[in-house]
């Protein structure tokens, strides 16, 4: 029940701008222990090293959290355990609301708003996108979030709690921040991007099952979703994040993927999905009516085998 009312709490309250969110900490945790690492000669072995400190520091620190809490009693533990801990390792409100601002912006005709807004989101360049290309980002942008920031966070606290949730969090974090492909990461990062790839590799594959149950319980193509994640799951860079971005794509009846600029340099990337019409600005709240949606079934189905191997 925990993990129940940790999602409750997600939709209602979301991230509070004001709220400290532990993440920040992750964050900080990270770039100190970088200054330290990163000046070794072996850039692989001190990223191995920054690995493993931070996701161990990350799972110690919540794991004494939580025990201490519920040595002060069962209702402050369940309170730490669920409305603080869990909820904020999800990202089911803020993925809804940063992309509904994109959304919003193109509704006002206001595509200067609508990129700024997409840039908070993506790390693509957004400054030449037309209204497309800023609504294909904000689909593939909520896509990709099923699994990173709402179905790989609930998988690791329904079988590990709070303490191994918030360890995802820290891969998940390291990823973002030194999983890039620079000559400053491209050795240091691996092992973080290399974990980010193995801890999201199950929970994309659930992706792949629910999503189109859940485009069926929407009224879209459900038959279309199964399809291109059939066929299209690998046309990504990342392992992962095709097959959230195919079952969108199908369900949507449109193509996702093509070339994306990061700072100033074209990276294309393989099509998924067959060629049909282009991204529409429907297209990002019916996306994120199939993320709502999925995120709810993870949760009731996760619920349902809890109790029945409990």
């Amino acid at each position: 029940m925990t993990i129940f009312f940790a999602y409750i709490l997600d939709l209602i309250v979301g991230d509070p701008e004001k709220f400290y969110h532990p993440v920040r900490g992750i964050g900080y945790l990270i770039k100190e222990f970088e200054e330290v690492l990163i000046k070794f000669p072996q850039k692989k072995i001190s990223g191995v090293i920054l690995v493993v400190m931070v996701v161990g520091v990350t799972y110690l620190i919540t794991f004494l959290i939580v025990k201490i809490s519920y040595i002060l009693g069962d209702i402050i533990g369940f309170i730490i355990a669920s409305s603080i801990l869990i909820f904020t390792c999800l990202s089911v409100r803020s993925l809804y609301q940063e992309s509904m601002k994109v959304y919003y912006h193109l509704r006002d005709d206001d595509e200067h708003k609508a990129r700024r807004s997409l840039s908070m989101i993506v790390g693509r360049d957004t400054l030449d996108l037309d209204r497309e290309g800023i609504a294909r980002g904000a689909v593939e942008t909520i896509a990709e979030g099923i699994v990173d920031g709402i179905l790989s966070p609930l998988f690791y606290a329904f079988i590990g709690g709070a303490p191994l949730a918030m360890a995802y969090k820290a891969v998940n974090t390291l990823d973002s921040m030194v999983g890039y492909k620079n000559d400053r990461y491209i050795d240091f990062g691996r092992a973080s991007a290399r974990l980010d790839d193995i801890a999201n590799f199950i929970p994309a594959r659930i992706a792949g099952i629910v999503i189109p149950f859940a485009v069926a319980l929407c009224g879209k193509n459900w038959i279309g979703s199964f399809a291109v994640i059939w066929n299209d799951r690998g046309n990504h860079p990342s392992p992962n994040s095709g097959i959230p971005e195919a079952g969108i794509a199908g369900a949507l009846g449109v193509r996702l993927g093509g070339v994306n600029y990061y700072e100033g340099r074209p990276t294309p990337k393989p099509f998924i999905g067959e060629e049909g019409r282009e991204v529409r600005l429907e297209d990002i709240w019916r996306a994120n009516s199939i993320m709502l949606t999925t995120s709810a079934m993870v949760v009731l189905f996760g619920i349902i085998l809890s109790y029945l191997f409990k």
